[in-house]
């Protein structure tokens, strides 16, 4: 009961808040606050064994395979400068930061905090991208800081840890092991990509095609934790190559997937929103001398320290690359604006606090952990803080750097030409396969399939045109309104029959599928 009335709720608020213009991760964060203190309510702990293996996965496939292969693979030089240098550099600054802060905090311990808190979001990354329309380089290098920089989060983290309880690891061998996490999971993803689409493509059943693709995230993190590489690297190589060559799947599939993962999406991300606010009562038990304003200035300071960290990494990252000739003429001029908007959308999430809460009890000798509850604590302040702070102000940030806006016009014009290609190569094929005796077909039924071919060339043209003077609309609203018009006056004939039991049930399922196919079309054709 608590996890469907968690789902339930998340999924609530979360379609309330599209209507809102508050960012909604900031709504179920609050509500999720809010609700953590309403008498009855269970507390809801994140547990690392479920959050890492169950949540992050699919998480980290649909933000994979919604990004573009060819873009990250331009944008290589900043997003590992950010995955990797920066999440090793924003451990070592934030955990010496904390152990000169915090009076009695170990270094080692420090250093575990460090590693929690370095990775930003991939949820909220893409959460917040996708609502405040960044520019398409930066919203690139976000989500793809954010596919890679879990592995590197979660290898410093383990080398710390290991010498937060006794165990005598070095940096030196950190390194190493994360160059063997790293290779590790780039080689489990390419091993499996390939007999994955394969066996994708060859899949007959649109179900079976797509339960294979709910399964693939799960599988490809299990098999790569199974042999110690990293689980998050490998759903990220099968989740790009599988998104880039998609086109090869047939289009049931693909129509079936894109509603089955945006539903996925969009319940895990509400849940994992809401489960970030609910953990304060959690990190608050226990933290013992740390109360009160002593806590308050230490969250404050971790707080502080993280988003500093972050811009006195990017801004040399970004330009100190550019004192090459051969960098400036492939990269073109470059404002300062792009680097403070990536250093200002370093939000922290889930994945931040599913590392804090695996820290043991003890170490070793059997004692507890230093500092645990605090490091929990500021962990949770430091998420809380980005979310809120940077969360809200990230949009009119956004607004008042006035990024150059997307030039819908010339977007419009490269799909017209584009769909003038295909159609004209589809025209050529047509004329091929009806010069064969063995497809002839009548002459009105030749002509419709040229129609329908001259009606998706000419539909992307139309959308270049003015609007109408009288409504406002253009071409294509026009087109869509009267077209579902048309489709809904057959479907309640469809019905009518059906209630006077001229048709069964079954014949009108087939018959609202076969609208419902023709009005997807239509909309896609103008949008």
């Amino acid at each position: 009961m608590p996890l469907l009335l968690l789902v339930a709720g998340s999924a609530a608020v979360a379609g309330a808040g599209r209507r809102v213009p508050v960012p909604v991760p900031l709504l179920l964060v609050a509500a999720g606050l809010a609700v953590s203190y309403v008498p009855g309510v269970p507390d809801y702990t994140l547990d690392p064994h479920i959050v890492l293996p169950l949540l992050l996965p699919p998480l980290l496939y649909t933000a994979a395979t919604d990004s573009s292969y060819l873009d990250l693979r331009a944008q290589a030089r900043p997003v590992a400068l950010l995955s990797v240098g920066y999440v090793l550099f924003a451990t070592f600054v934030v955990g010496c930061a904390a152990y000169l802060i915090v009076p009695g905090l170990p270094l080692t311990a420090a250093l575990v905090l460090g590693a929690v808190v370095a990775p930003p979001d991939a949820v909220a990354a893409t959460a917040v991208a996708r609502r405040v329309g960044l520019p398409s380089r930066i919203t690139t290098i976000l989500q793809g800081e954010s596919l890679v920089n879990d592995a590197t989060a979660i290898t410093a983290f383990k080398v710390a840890l290991a010498a937060a309880v006794g165990e005598g690891a070095t940096w030196a061998g950190g390194m190493g092991e994360f160059l063997i996490a790293a290779v590790g999971g780039v080689g489990v993803g390419l091993v499996m990509m390939v007999p994955l689409h394969w066996l994708r493509s060859h899949l007959k059943e649109a179900l079976l095609q797509n339960t294979l693709s709910l399964l693939i995230p799960f599988v490809a993190y299990a098999v790569a934790e199974q042999v110690h590489a990293s689980g998050v690297l490998a759903v990220v190589v099968v989740a790009l190559y599988l998104g880039h060559r998609a086109w090869e799947v047939d289009f049931a599939t693909r129509l079936q997937e894109e509603a089955v993962w945006k539903m996925v999406a969009f319940v895990l991300e509400s849940a994992v929103f809401a489960l970030i606010g609910l953990q304060l009562p959690v990190v608050l038990k226990g933290l013992g001398e740390y109360e009160g304003i002593d806590a308050a200035w230490y969250a404050l300071a971790v707080f502080l320290v993280v988003a500093v960290a972050r811009f006195v990494w990017v801004y040399p990252a970004t330009f100190l690359p550019r004192l090459s000739a051969r960098v400036r003429a492939r990269e073109g001029d470059l404002s300062w604006k792009a680097p403070f908007v990536i250093g200002w959308a370093g939000m922290r999430g889930v994945v931040s606090l599913a590392i804090a809460f695996s820290i043991p009890l003890t170490v070793h000798g059997g004692e507890p952990f230093p500092e645990r509850n605090l490091v929990l604590f500021l962990t949770f302040t430091t998420v809380i803080g980005t979310l809120v702070v940077q969360g809200v102000s990230l949009p009119p940030l956004i607004r008042l750097l006035k990024f150059p806006a997307h030039d819908l016009q010339a977007e419009t014009l490269a799909e017209a030409n584009a769909q003038a290609q295909a159609s004209r190569a589809a025209e050529r094929r047509l004329d091929e396969l009806l010069a064969d005796e063995r497809n002839a077909l009548p002459a009105p039924l030749a002509d419709r399939l040229r129609m329908v071919l001259e009606r998706r060339r000419n539909a992307v043209w139309e959308r270049l045109g003015q609007v109408n003077p009288i409504t406002g609309e253009t071409v294509d609203d026009t087109y869509r309104r009267l077209s579902r018009k048309m489709i809904s006056a057959e479907r309640e004939v469809f019905v009518r029959l059906r209630d006077g039991r001229y048709i069964d049930d079954e014949m009108l399922r087939t018959l609202l599928r076969r609208l419902d196919l023709e009005e997807a079309a239509a909309y896609r054709e103008t949008t």
